[in-house]
């Protein structure tokens, strides 16, 4: 469970989500697998299908090619493997995230509606579902600045206290520092809105990072509460992150796909890649399958696996 797995769109190469993900791979030293997902043709007649299928698959592989040619391009001697896959896409990515470290796709933040029902939907099904982090990579990470800085959105729950252990790893591979952030939402008539409700939320978040900073004295760690809307606080932090980590299920959310409100909104307005991280309990679960998937081809790595 080393690799890092990329999840390449035929239709239109992401290549903010490929050069993340080859940075990722050499930074963890491991493996970057790249797999693409042919839809089945439902709506033909059976000679239809069959043709189809072909063109998609052509047009799959050549996409392999090129994606893997470009990764090599940027990181000479990273190790690579590639998959192509008969399958829907968010089910293909769920299942192989299993043997991954972490999992990277592209997005290019389609109508809500379009990401959640359509057959062809991969972040917030893969989002909701997948058993590993997942990095979901919308725009080109930031350039380098003086201070590298990777945010944790933290609210106290077991979600959140995934995301600091995900997140304190990351920015200790980026020599970067940590910045918590816990988003106090302005909630009227509140009976603890005064000072001693914010001392409590200090006292939570503390608690939440506690002991991390001895595991990785060289990440330094800056502790912050917020007032105001978690998705509007959160997205603002992520215009001067390198990377926003959020636990998957926070303190409310979508109980059918297991996924957060918050992390729902900032999938769609952070301005950095998003990592969502599952609760230890979501990973020890099963995961629900959206359809089968069968192999169509695969070419193991030029190097030996690690």
């Amino acid at each position: 469970m080393s690799d890092v797995l990329v999840g390449v769109d035929p239709g239109e190469l992401s290549v903010p989500a490929l050069a993340w993900a080859a940075a990722e791979a050499v930074r963890r030293g491991v493996r970057l697998r790249l797999v693409v997902a042919v839809r089945p043709a439902h709506d033909r007649l059976p000679f239809d299908a069959f043709a189809h299928q072909g063109t998609l698959r052509i047009r799959a592989e050549a996409a392999l090619v090129t994606a893997e040619e470009l990764v090599r391009a940027l990181h000479d001697g990273l190790r690579t493997a590639t998959e192509l896959v008969d399958g829907v896409p968010a089910t293909v990515l769920c299942d192989r995230a299993a043997d991954a470290a972490l999992v990277v796709v592209g997005s290019r933040r389609p109508g809500r509606a379009a990401e959640i029902l359509s057959e062809g939907a991969v972040v917030v099904p893969l989002t909701a579902r997948a058993d590993r982090p997942i990095a979901v990579v919308r725009v080109p990470e930031h350039a380098p600045v003086p201070h590298p800085t990777v945010v944790v959105g933290v609210d106290g729950s077991e979600s959140s206290r995934a995301a600091v252990a995900f997140a304190v790893e990351e920015a200790s591979l980026r020599e970067a520092r940590l910045r918590a952030v816990w988003v106090w939402p302005q909630e009227v008539l509140s009976h603890d809105a005064g000072d001693a409700g914010l001392a409590e939320r200090h006292r939570l978040l503390a608690e939440s990072v506690a002991g991390w900073a001895e595991r990785y004295p060289d990440v330094p760690v800056a502790e912050e509460v917020l007032r105001g809307h978690p998705v509007e606080q959160l997205a603002l932090a992520s215009q001067e992150s390198l990377g926003l980590v959020v636990g998957r299920r926070g303190r409310g959310g979508y109980p059918g796909l297991r996924l957060g409100s918050t992390v729902h909104g900032l999938l769609h307005h952070a301005d950095c890649p998003v990592i969502t991280v599952p609760s230890p309990n979501d990973r020890d679960g099963a995961t629900p399958r959206l359809r089968r998937d069968v192999p169509a081809s695969s070419r193991t790595d030029r190097f030996p696996a690690a």
